[in-house]
């Protein structure tokens, strides 16, 4: 991403009109107020990322689940109106949906240069590499940036080069000096094929996404990586990447790991954010926001979602924050955080394989205290999940 110039990695699911719009909240004060948008035209997983002059970019999935299309969008007031979709996907029915976690990720980079990422379907070409054992080919990490103006995107090309297995969804980030980072688990090709095994990888590409290394281990620690669970990555200035990701050892230590760089990706470190004990994958996705010098991170633990300040980790134990308990399992958060600092926490409820689910939103002053109750709206799709942007005004607007 575009550093902290842009609000979020994801800032998700931007419907194409203000259809089906509603304001949760009425205060004096329109900063504080939250406004509730569907998603027409079929459209599931888009993410969006606001940029520095207040434009929203999205990018969203539309067609059966195991095989479709992704489609980009902009919108220059606020989710009000779109431009005309154009397809991301140079090969049709290259990019899958089924999991939830699998979706597409976005980032915007040099010059307003848009670059996307996404697992591959089974169909997908360029392929992924054969299995060692079984000699079948894998789904793709596969990569597409735009042209200067947006106008089209460049055929799409698979960054895996010496990885297998590619499963939870990858993710992607650029910065404003021609940077661009994409990241995903797998296992090596000439190594195990056990989830103990998997690592996180990332390629770098130095020229705007012209050309990538050819992807490394982000990490040495062997903490695993949960297979059917995504990640998501940030890049912010002077170098700096976060990165959020889930273990895998032992079968049941699903933990929650934060990997950070200072040197452009060169180097991470990293560290144990949330333990979680599960003797299953629990599809769970992350997310990010950017304000200032601040940076959330958010994610799920034993059907809870949580958030905490990236920023000051390091600084001895601290309990990340989340919203009051619930008896329905929340999954998939997403996070936003507005001018005067305040965040907002949106989730998914009830949700589960194929079948949709509730979409559920709570606000948090700059400190962390809750603001209001936890607020509920019917109509996530299946695969699909809850998503928040900041509006100039300071307003957030929740898509579902």
């Amino acid at each position: 991403m575009h550093g902290y110039q842009l609000l979020s990695v994801t800032l998700l699911v931007v419907g194409l009109s203000s259809a089906s719009t509603r304001t949760a909240r009425q205060p004096t004060d329109a900063v504080n107020s939250v406004h509730i948008r569907r998603v027409p035209h079929g459209g599931i997983q888009p993410e969006v990322i606001v940029d520095w002059n207040g434009v929203l970019h999205m990018v969203y999935f539309a067609g059966p689940p195991m095989g479709g299309n992704l489609y980009y969008v902009r919108s220059a007031n606020g989710g009000d109106t779109f431009s005309m979709p154009i397809r991301v996907n140079s090969q049709d029915n290259s990019a899958i949906a089924t999991g939830t976690i699998r979706g597409a990720q976005l980032a915007i980079g040099r010059e307003g240069r848009v670059h996307v990422g996404w697992n591959g379907s089974d169909a997908a070409l360029p392929g992924g590499l054969p299995h060692p054992k079984t000699k079948r080919a894998g789904n793709p990490m596969l990569y597409a940036r735009s042209t200067a103006a947006a106008t089209s995107f460049d055929p799409q090309r698979n960054l895996m080069t010496r990885t297998v297995m590619l499963d939870g969804g990858g993710t992607i980030a650029a910065d404003h000096d021609g940077r661009v980072y994409v990241a995903w688990h797998a296992n090596a090709q000439d190594g195990s094929d056990s989830e103990e095994s998997r690592r996180v990888w990332i390629a770098r590409s130095q020229a705007d996404g012209v050309s990538f290394d050819q992807e490394r281990p982000v990490w040495a620690e062997p903490t695993g990586a949960c297979a059917c669970c995504g990640l998501r990555m940030i890049a912010a200035p002077h170098g700096s990447i976060h990165l959020l990701y889930r273990s895998a050892t032992q079968v049941v230590n699903r933990d929650m790991y934060l990997l950070s760089s200072t040197d452009h990706g060169l180097t991470f470190a990293g560290e144990q954010l949330h333990k979680w004990r599960i003797a299953t994958c629990p599809m769970s996705s992350m997310s990010f926001a950017a304000a200032g010098d601040r940076i959330v991170g958010a994610w799920e633990t034993d059907g809870q979602v949580y958030f905490d300040n990236v920023t000051a980790r390091g600084r001895g134990p601290r309990a990340p924050l989340a919203p009051a308990s619930s008896e329905s399992r929340r999954q998939h958060p997403r996070v936003a955080v507005n001018r005067d600092g305040a965040l907002l926490l949106a989730w998914t409820e009830g949700a589960a394989w194929a079948r949709g689910g509730s979409l559920a939103w709570q606000m948090f002053s700059a400190s962390g205290k809750p603001i209001g109750e936890v607020e509920r709206a019917p109509g996530v799709p299946a695969w699909s999940f809850a998503a928040v942007a900041t509006a100039a005004d300071g307003s957030f607007v929740v898509f579902h």
